[in-house]
């Protein structure tokens, strides 16, 4: 520590010590609020000790005088009301307490004038010993602890000198030593200390004693927070401000978040990521170069030693292999520079650290971490290649996708931690979130397209399709299904196959194009799924069945079999769903967005009637005939009018469009199904783009009056205001596509 020649402020208490000096007396230091206010009474049975000093101090800044000791007149009754406190203060007037910077000052006011007379600079000596008087009762009074927090330990007398771990020097080129900010600063701080030192001992007069304290003042401000408004930066010779105490541990880099919070740590990978349906929801696939280089720590046993003994004998090139192993006595033998990695014989207890292998369990993490599925344990599959894979459903939790996503895998080294993977974080176990009891992940993209062409009542199978499709059930119990037809050729149906992979459980969801109305018990249109005992009896599979949908198949099989079962199903319809799928086919072209000649009359008539609403009502408008709607200005009015008559253009145009679409139209099957795209998309491919909006409502007049130079001024024609009435197959127009 440096003992400092005089007091100096500590700059982050400085508006609290001024806050105190309000409280208290300039001249006795006794609190300034007279102690039996009820408003200080309530104050002081605050507990919270920061409220408390609000409470007091908002009572005590007011005051102007300080409430003089009681002493009964001659002749007065000097009986008092119970619970009675006498004031003990001087009854001196109260300066004003002003800060500046790095300086308190005082302000007397005049009787006869309001001008900056009477202001004079407050020593921080000064300001110690006012602080030193008060008494223990008063600080507890103003939410200061007389024992943990003495008002006047916030001058600082002594400074802290922090050791040179907090501050390290760096070598320059290998020679000349690079010292750290802070040791600058304290160089500079002791310089100015032993200036002002030799300064008092040769009695220097005192304004030149003044300009040393100012210096050290300075110094030891700038060394605990160098961004201070009003008080110049300090300095490298260099001329880049020093980076002090305070900018070192706040903010987003600071040691909190930057280094405690958030930090980089051993034992994790980071890499891009790539679907592999063939992989399990709860594997990951791991590039052979990252299983290479990351280990985990395997005890020698007498069940693992002659596995363990070949890893090290494969050394840490080869993989599996091994990098290090740790005898019992703690010593490390890197494997890379042993000769005849065979003669190392192992030892029980001793640690072999090994290359991740398959089945070993990981974390798996993709930022930003919004919820606890952002962070999954998954099992380790070995792969070629340099990306990691991963199973199409579990990119919904992470909300991954293959654009370039890359992901982060850490992996545990200690048993207990591994434990606890596997018990808690597990991908089966998170299939349900707690959050909104329902599933979090379901069959997505081609599979779950697939799944609904493979459920169609008209999809049928021959011999060696069933065959090799039954190579990808798993589990699969070596029972053949019966064939539905049987004469000509035995034929299968997919609601057969996909029958292997349900487990035994009963549930009833709709497809998505189920008529409400609907009362028969047999659908004509198959669109009630109904699953008994584990056969799909009847219905077209889609994303409410299969797919993260509450009371769907997944969510069923989760709650009635548990993870492991959920796990099976998503699973064994992806490996089944695709094989076929990669035989059967499915493409989309320009073709499937092209609407019939009788569907384009009928949008273009659609979208001419919709103008002819829209100019009448500009007409109505501009005649001041239009009636403003309840809680609506005029314009309101119209606008609303107008934006009512185009969106109903758009719908009935959209389906239009959607309707002339047989079934077989690869659009419209992945709408049906859930996979991608909606009605929205078909109609503005097929029929209307429709209007665009800024902030909710029809592009304004940016320019004066119109809203491009391509339009004349005061067109509220619904062109002119952002309506697109092309669609993206027939091409947009230069002012439509601006819009």
């Amino acid at each position: 520590h440096v003992e400092l020649a005089r007091p100096v402020y500590h700059v982050s208490f400085l508006p609290r010590v001024k806050k105190v000096l309000e409280c208290v007396c300039f001249h006795c230091s006794k609190l300034l609020v007279d102690p039996n206010n009820p408003l200080f009474q309530k104050a002081r049975r605050i507990k919270d000790r920061n409220r408390r000093f609000k409470e007091v101090h908002k009572l005590c800044k007011t005051r102007t005088e300080c409430k003089a000791a009681d002493e009964p007149k001659e002749g007065e009754d000097p009986d008092l009301p119970a619970g009675y406190i006498p004031a003990s203060g001087c009854g001196e007037k109260q300066p004003a307490i002003r800060k500046k910077n790095l300086t308190l000052y005082v302000q007397f006011k005049q009787a006869n004038s309001n001008s900056e007379e009477g202001k004079q600079e407050l020593s921080p000596s000064q300001v110690l010993q006012i602080l030193k008087k008060i008494s223990d009762e008063d600080c507890e009074s103003m939410g200061l602890d007389p024992v943990f927090a003495r008002p006047e330990w916030m001058i600082l007398t002594v400074l802290p000198v922090p050791p040179p771990p907090v501050r390290p020097s760096i070598l320059v080129d290998g020679t000349s030593r690079g010292e750290d900010d802070l040791t600058f600063k304290l160089c500079d701080i002791i310089k100015a200390n032993a200036f002002l030192q030799k300064a008092e001992a040769d009695g220097v007069p005192g304004h030149r004693i003044k300009d040393h304290e100012d210096l050290l003042q300075f110094h030891v401000a700038t060394f605990v927070d160098n961004e201070i408004s009003g008080t110049p930066r300090a300095m490298q010779r260099s001329g880049r401000p020093i980076k002090a105490i305070r900018s070192r541990l706040k903010g987003k880099e600071g040691r909190l978040r930057g280094n405690l919070m958030g930090k980089r740590v051993d034992f994790s990978a980071r890499t891009v990521i790539t679907g592999d349906p063939n992989l399990s929801i709860d594997q990951v696939g791991v590039p052979r170069s990252i299983a290479r280089n990351l280990t985990y720590p395997e005890i020698v046993t007498p069940y693992n030693i002659n596995k363990l003994q070949e890893l090290v004998h494969n050394g840490p090139t080869q993989h599996p292999g091994a990098k290090y192993v740790i005898r019992d006595n703690g010593d490390r033998v890197d494997l890379r520079f042993i000769g005849a990695k065979g003669n190392l014989g192992l030892q029980y207890g001793w640690i072999v650290e090994r290359h991740l292998d398959d089945g070993d369990v990981i974390i798996f993490n993709r930022q930003p971490s919004l919820h606890k599925m952002s962070m999954m344990g998954h099992k380790v599959k070995v792969m070629p290649y340099s990306t990691f894979r991963l199973n199409l459903s579990v990119t919904s939790p992470y909300n991954a996708d293959f654009d370039g996503d890359e992901m982060n895998m850490h992996v545990p080294q200690p048993l207990e931690a591994k434990a606890e993977i596997q018990q808690l974080c597990m991908v089966p176990l998170q299939i349900i979130s707690p959050q909104s009891n329902k599933p979090v992940m379901g069959i997505v993209q081609d599979t779950l397209c697939g799944i609904t062409k493979f459920t169609r009542r008209d999809t049928f199978m021959d011999k060696n399709m069933v065959m090799n499709l039954l190579m990808w059930v798993p589990n699969w119990d070596r029972n053949v299904p019966p064939p539905a037809i049987m004469k000509p050729k035995p034929l299968w149906t997919g609601k057969q196959i996909l029958s292997l992979v349900i487990p035994k459980v009963n549930c009833i969801t709709h497809h998505s194009t189920h008529p409400d109305d609907e009362s028969t018990d047999i659908s004509p249109g198959d669109t009630r799924v109904i699953v008994e005992d584990g056969e799909l009896l009847a219905g077209i599979v889609c994303k409410k069945t299969v797919g993260a949908a509450a009371g769907g198949l997944v969510h069923v099989s989760w709650m009635e079999h548990g993870p492991e079962a959920a796990k099976a199903l998503l699973n064994g319809c992806q490996t089944i769903v695709n094989y076929w799928l990669l035989h059967n086919g499915f493409s989309i072209g320009i073709g499937d967005t092209i609407a019939d000649d009788a569907t384009m009359a009928q949008i273009n008539k659609i979208i001419a009637s919709a103008r002819d609403t829209v100019k009448q009502t500009i007409h109505t408008a501009q005649r001041g005939q239009l009636k403003a709607m309840t809680g609506m200005t005029l314009r309101e009015t119209f606008e609303a009018q107008v934006n009512r008559a185009l969106n109903e253009a758009v719908n009935k145009a959209g389906s239009a469009a959607a309707k002339s679409f047989k079934v077989s139209n690869n659009v419209k099957q992945m709408v049906v199904s859930g996979s991608k795209g909606s009605n929205i998309n078909i109609s503005q491919m097929s029929a209307c783009v429709g209007q665009q909006n800024v902030e909710g409502k029809r592009i304004p007049f940016g320019f004066q009056y119109r809203s491009l130079p391509h339009f004349v001024k005061d067109d509220y024609s619904p062109e002119s205001r952002g309506f697109v009435e092309n669609s993206y197959l027939r091409g947009l127009s230069p002012q439509e596509f601006f819009f």
